[in-house]
């Protein structure tokens, strides 16, 4: 075993935890959400909780699934694959990132 392959089991275990997280909370798991705790609570009632919860689930087991392609790939054939997997997560995480929330959540918005 490498540290490669290590550091990637590491991340799959950190985030399908989180994604069971999600899961199991359902909608009650939005509350998680960075900058959509930070919102009043009549404002957080203005969205679809659930969608917001799936949706972050989702994202999560997808990058648990690109460091568990990340593991296998530097076990059986090189240990530069967990550098392509860190590479790959960044790029999936910063597609998401917004610095404004209205705009993070208007997807979410009710009616």
């Amino acid at each position: 075993m490498n540290i490669g392959m290590i550091s990637c089991v590491v991340m799959a275990v950190i985030f399908g935890m989180l994604s069971l997280v999600f899961t199991f909370l359902k909608d009650e798991g939005a509350i998680l959400i960075s900058g959509f705790n930070t919102m009043p609570k009549e404002e957080r009632e203005k969205y679809d909780k659930e969608k917001m919860s799936a949706d972050q689930r989702n994202e999560l087991l997808n990058w648990t699934v690109v460091f568990i392609i990340g593991s296998f790939a530097c076990y059986f054939i090189n240990t530069y694959f967990a550098i392509v997997a860190f590479i790959v997560w960044l790029i999936l995480f910063f597609k998401n990132v917004h610095f404004n929330t209205n705009k993070a959540f208007e997807k979410y918005r009710k009616g």
